[in-house]
């Protein structure tokens, strides 16, 4: 192969100038050997690009967190969460602030601008919790702390941890220092939360009539064990051959240990808290609880850090599992119980096949009509070429492999085929009419190239206003119009250089079928074409009736179509919240969970599920719990995620005393999310003018046949014990 000059005699009338066409027609190893780069960039790109099931969108949020053991929701509100509230408002670019209180604890979510750094946000957050510490409790256990969230995203992987034979104490101390530690360090991955988890605790429980005896209070006992239960440095001893290291028991680690503590002296002798209290050991928070599959357990809920590669991530973990097990007892069992990327795969997988069904028909397409094998194949190298280095294009300008990018190549490929097939089409037309190859490439690119780049341009206008969208919107499609943007830029170049040139090296004169007296299939469609047409100049008023009601058609459609912002998505995995009474005791909802677990347990739809109550898992109060439901795969099931929590939803109703809300978890989720699909929020002045309102407008959005599952998470109804203090006497 050898650069093509119009030196030769069959070449002398062709121009010496021809633009950008003519240069790459008449240096064909040049043309060839950047194809194959472009090609090559394209292919390398593919594997490295992140996967994800749609364009990263992430709000800019961070969540503080503050507990105060024993204050109660009303103190955590007015106490700990205002003062922060107002410190958190005064940082430019809030969106949204909710906060919500229960028990001992507070959490703040709040939420940025999209534009915002986040890393600039959370400075501005440590700030504010800084220069509001001294309005906060003086005996607050640690100062708040703060973490970057995600609202929008699910889970990567969820597993189930149990033990036949193991406490739940035990085996939370496994879980949290040798799975939770081990997977946090994984590459992608921001968090890992357990469900349920049981934290050992050496737990005292005072005896009052003894305290009494002695004349001691809890005030007593408390600083006794913190005088005792020290780590601090004790130094050195350096003498004239060595140094000795001093060490002390300093540190207690076992209930007896805490049971020699001396509290006070009465009469000579020491008051040990043995004496006055029961030391056992325990788990730290006793009203927590999860069961996988319907047995004692733990929940590993592992998050991914924005824009990571979830399917690497998920594939991180499945390596890493095999050898955590061997680190764990035999009688420890570690399953998964959701895998976020097995919809995840099979959704790109159709995409994926749906992009080369699409390349493969339209080529099929183009050989029907071309009826030229070398013409078919010139069409189906550029084409496959644009797309080849799109993902390359796709790799630097940073964007994901998702449904949105991959739906945006099979809408693009529509496109680019154009380019190339008009300029092939030109160029064929040329040495149908007795051209040379070379001169029927230069002429036929010059001819056209004008036209293929307006074409081009006028088809990047239709997407541009995608790119200067603003919200949440905005992001999501901003990939998916650049996407197609940056395919058609690839093609129009590749339509102007390298088809011309491919062309000029292996194209051929082509034989015209109407000269040997027979009608090709394109002259048969002229021909049925102009039959139609002359008819429909005939029919005047006809025609321009069936256009007008096709107008009419259109726009009645667009009325009344149903409307959304995504469609729902089938993802195999169903989350469920349970609304239980406020003062209900943990025994009652353990038996109400156990309860909804017999009957998601019976579903034949469900592959596992996990449950859980107490403050974990995302719950804050005990009358409040969640579930976990995994579905089958599509084809193992009858009913999809919707129709399955349709059929559910009244067995689970008919257990008295909880409520259920499920839904269908997706892959994108607005606002600060929570059980609910949609949420709307009222705001008052004074709590208590609020929850009248709270409760009218959830009965009649129930009555509503236009809602379901609707409730407030204003939770007053708890049982309070009021202590009235006689200050005079307690002064004495």
């Amino acid at each position: 192969m050898s650069d093509i000059t119009p030196t030769s005699r069959e070449h002398t009338n062709v121009p010496t100038s021809g633009g950008l066409s003519a240069w790459f027609i008449r240096r064909p190893v040049a043309s060839v050997l950047l194809a194959l780069a472009v090609t090559l960039l394209g292919v390398f790109a593919f594997p490295a690009l992140s996967v994800a099931p749609l364009p990263q969108a992430d709000f800019p949020t961070i969540q503080v967190s503050a507990t105060f053991p024993g204050a109660s929701p009303e103190t955590m509100a007015s106490a700990v969460a205002t003062p922060l509230e107002i410190a958190f408002t005064g940082i430019p670019g809030v969106t949204e602030m909710t906060s919500s209180s229960a028990l001992g604890q507070t959490n703040i979510t709040i939420q940025f601008e999209l534009e915002r750094n986040i890393d600039v946000a959370a400075q501005e957050v440590q700030a504010a919790i800084n220069s509001v510490s001294g309005r906060l409790p003086s005996d607050l256990p640690n100062p708040p702390t703060w973490r970057k969230i995600n609202p929008t995203d699910g889970p990567v992987m969820v597993l189930s941890v149990m033990s036949d034979s193991m406490p739940t104490t035990t085996l939370s101390d496994l879980v949290e220092t040798r799975i939770a530690r081990q997977l946090g360090q994984i590459s992608g991955v921001a968090q890992v939360n357990i469900a349920g988890m049981q934290r050992p605790a050496i737990r005292i429980q005072a005896q009052p009539d003894r305290l009494a005896a002695y004349g001691l209070t809890m005030a007593d006992i408390r600083a006794a064990v913190a005088s005792a239960n020290v780590n601090r440095a004790k130094g050195a001893v350096f003498g004239q051959s060595a140094v000795s290291t001093l060490q002390t028991n300093d540190q207690l680690f076992s209930e007896s240990d805490y049971q020699d503590v001396v509290i006070t002296w009465r009469s000579g002798a020491p008051v040990r808290i043995g004496d006055v209290a029961r030391v056992t050991v325990g788990p730290e928070d006793a009203y927590v609880g999860a069961w996988p599959s319907g047995t004692p357990g733990l929940g590993v809920i592992v998050q991914r850090q924005p824009g990571a590669n979830i399917i690497e991530i998920a594939d991180r973990i499945t390596e890493e599992l095999p050898r955590l097990r061997e680190n764990l007892p035999s009688d420890v069992s570690v399953t998964v119980l959701n895998d976020r990327t097995r919809t995840i795969r099979a959704s790109l997988h159709e995409v994926e096949l749906t992009l080369i069904v699409t390349l493969i028909l339209v080529v099929v397409v183009m050989g029907v009509f071309l009826r030229q094998v070398s013409a078919t194949a010139i069409v189906a190298v550029i084409l496959g070429i644009s797309v080849i280095a799109t993902f390359a294009a796709m790799y630097l300008f940073g964007f994901s492999l998702n449904n949105l990018t991959l739906v945006a190549l099979v809408i693009a490929i529509g496109f680019v085929v154009d380019d190339a097939i008009v300029v092939v089409e030109n160029i064929h037309r040329h040495m149908e009419a007795g051209a040379s190859a070379v001169d029927a490439a230069l002429e036929g690119a010059r001819e056209i190239g004008f036209t293929v780049v307006s074409i081009t341009l006028s088809l990047i206008a239709a997407f541009t206003p995608l790119l200067f969208m603003g919200g949440i919107v905005g992001r999501l499609f901003r990939e998916f119009s650049l996407t197609i943007t940056l395919s058609l830029l690839i093609s129009v170049v590749m339509a102007l250089t390298l088809a011309p040139t491919f062309c000029a090296l292996f194209m051929k004169a082509p034989k015209h079928g109407a000269a040997h007296g027979k009608k090709t299939l394109t002259d048969r469609l002229g021909d049925g074409y102009a039959v139609a047409l002359r008819w429909s100049l005939r029919h005047k008023t006809f025609t321009m009736a069936v256009f007008l009601a096709t107008i009419a058609a259109t726009v009645a459609t667009y009325i009344y179509i149903p409307k959304g912002f995504f469609p729902p998505q089938d993802t195999a995995f169903v989350i469920g919240t349970t609304i239980a009474p406020e003062d209900i005791s943990y025994e009652a909802m353990r038996e109400e969970h156990l309860a909804l677990a017999d009957i998601v347990g019976a579903d034949p739809a469900v592959q596992d599920f996990s449950t859980a109550i107490g403050r974990t898992g995302g719950s804050q109060s005990l009358a409040n719990g969640r579930l976990w439901i995994v579905l089958k795969d599509r084809s193992d099931r009858d009913v999809s995620a919707e129709g399955f929590i349709a059929r559910i939803r009244p067995k689970l109703a008919a257990i008295p005393g909880i409520a259920v809300q499920l839904r269908s978890a997706q892959d994108i989720n607005l606002g600060i999310g929570g059980a609910a699909q949609y949420s709307y929020v009222m705001t008052a002045a004074d709590q208590a003018e609020l929850a009248p309102w709270a409760e009218r407008l959830t009965r009649e959005m129930t009555d509503s046949p236009a809602f379901r599952d609707v409730r407030h998470d204003m939770q007053l109804g708890a049982r309070m014990q009021q202590i009235t203090i006689d200050r005079a006497a307690a002064a004495r």
